[in-house]
């Protein structure tokens, strides 16, 4: 019994006169009347035989269109048939939609005649008609929306009083502003933003005035932007968001490293959001840094964000190969390291380079700042190294455990330098 299709182009291995018999098949009824939930990456001439694998029973609906060379109108027709062949729909995910005012229309048709009191997220990366936008700005049920803004089109008065996830994808600078004004909002936890201009201004400044005027500074967990261009954020507008756990802001480096992150800006960030456990600041880490994060900024994020999992950020692999100064805290000191230290287990490196006399003492610092760091993504091939210089040194601890010998580091312990 089959209750969920998933896949990257797994339609595309059936010939289309296999289709055609299915399509035959399916006249009377569904040819899975169990499938809840669809979720496909087409990248084939599969497009138009998609509604086959629908039935009442499906509530969530996932597609993502990775060929612009499907026919827009073949996949307007397809989205209007959602509504009818399932009637209950819940969620409706539609990502990397051509753009063409055929899929507009498609697309807010197919919002208009959805059961609106079922539907609880509406993730769709096109804009809307008039029409549409006053339903979607007002379901009285929805979760998680995708709002495309385009130039001065009017917004009507949103009111999404159990909204939780909210991505804007906008085309000018400050136009995103009016979703917020006036807006009854849910408790949001997270916002994503894909701005699409080459101006971001004081995008944080922005956010956090609006922010303030409404609930979010208390429900936000998730911050998002994805940049297209090179910025220089203020990220203190951040600090009041204490509720934080995962922090994205990406942007490019041209014509050099455009990172202006350092130690003040990731401490400032560790101890106003001490639960963060996904941190990435600017683009992927480059080989040209002027500047950037050292093993001091690193100390702090391991110490004020004792849940960190993810990081990337551009630092100076030169501040990792001095000797660290290893300090047992006194027993009545106060830290927000718990013993076993800092949970980060990922670090993306980037082009950030390594020298090869340096990988030693990169790695053992590393493992003392992070001591439950497993994976290193990196381009240098030395960055393997130190991952596997990592990995060893954590094999002799093990193994002195199991040997009952006394450990290495009985309290906890923080790296300081000079």
């Amino acid at each position: 019994m089959i209750r969920k299709l998933k896949g990257i182009g797994i339609l595309d291995v059936i010939s289309s006169e296999v289709f055609s018999i299915l399509q035959i098949c399916a006249t009377t009824e569904p040819l899975f009347p169990n499938i809840k939930t669809l979720d496909l990456w087409p990248t084939g001439q599969s497009i138009p035989f998609i509604p086959l694998f629908l039935s009442p029973r499906t509530t969530a609906i996932s597609i993502g269109f990775s060929s612009p060379s499907f026919s827009k109108a073949m996949v307007a027709l397809m989205i209007t048939t959602f509504p009818k062949l399932c009637p209950d729909l819940r969620y409706i995910n539609l990502h990397t939609l051509p753009e063409h005012p055929m899929i507009v229309t498609a697309v807010s048709a197919m919002l208009l005649t959805s059961n609106r009191d079922a539907l609880r997220r509406f993730r769709v990366c096109s804009p809307l008609t008039e029409e549409a936008r006053e339903v979607a700005y007002t379901l009285p049920n929805l979760r998680g929306l995708w709002a495309v803004i385009r130039g001065d089109t009017p917004l009507p008065p949103v009111v999404l009083p159990n909204l939780t996830h909210l991505t804007i994808t906008y085309d000018y600078d400050g136009n995103w502003l009016r979703l917020f004004r006036g807006a009854t909002l849910g408790p949001l936890e997270a916002v994503t933003f894909h701005p699409e201009s080459e101006q971001i201004g004081d995008f944080l400044e922005a956010f956090e005035r609006v922010a303030l005027a409404t609930s979010i500074q208390n429900t936000l967990s998730s911050f998002r932007l994805y940049a297209l261009c090179s910025w220089n954020p203020n990220y203190p507008s951040l600090h009041r968001f204490t509720q934080m756990t995962d922090l994205f802001i990406r942007f490019v480096c041209n014509d050099g490293c455009s990172s202006t992150v350092d130690d003040d800006v990731v401490a400032g960030l560790a101890r106003a959001m001490p639960k963060l456990e996904n941190l990435e600041l600017g683009g992927e880490p480059c080989c040209e840094i002027p500047t950037g994060v050292t093993a001091k900024g690193l100390v702090a994020l391991a110490d004020h964000c004792p849940d960190l999992s993810f990081l990337r950020i551009h630092f100076q692999v030169a501040s990792l190969t001095a000797p660290p100064t290893v300090s047992r805290m006194a027993s009545n000191a106060v830290s927000a390291v718990p013993r076993g230290g800092c949970a980060l287990r990922d670090l993306e490196v980037g082009e950030i380079p390594v020298p090869e006399e340096s990988v030693l003492m990169v790695a053992l610092t590393l493992a003392h700042i992070f001591p439950h760091i497993v994976y290193i993504d990196g381009v240098d091939e030395n960055w393997f190294k130190v991952a596997g210089a990592i990995r060893r040194s954590k094999e002799i601890i093990d193994c002195s455990s199991k040997c009952n010998s006394p450990p290495l580091h009985p309290e906890v312990i923080l790296v300081t330098l000079p």
